[in-house]
């Protein structure tokens, strides 16, 4: 898996994350002040391995760690569909103070 992989699925899952959080910002209380997020994927064993080798980087150094697993978020189709676009002239915009 290469660094850039590791990125993509990475900031996938902490979308995810902050989704949850969203809905339930109590959960924000049981992390520790100064704490590292570790996200462990159950479906990616790759990813969930080298996840957890920030987990115990990050214990060696006594730094806190909360540790989430989730399974990898399926991808999005999105439903934005352009219809028409059209060229306008800044002059025509009628944009308000």
């Amino acid at each position: 898996m290469t660094k850039d992989e590791i990125i993509k699925k990475n900031l996938d899952l902490h979308a995810e994350w902050m989704k949850y959080v969203f809905e339930h910002p109590d959960v924000l209380d049981r992390i520790p002040k100064g704490a590292v997020l570790v996200i462990l994927p159950e479906d990616d064993k790759d990813l969930y391995n080298k996840n957890y080798r920030v987990l115990e980087e990050n214990k060696k150094k006594g730094i806190p760690v909360f540790v989430v697993t989730m399974k990898m978020p399926k991808p999005q189709i999105s439903n934005i569909e352009i219809i028409a676009a059209v060229k306008m002239r800044p002059q025509n915009l009628n944009l308000r103070d």
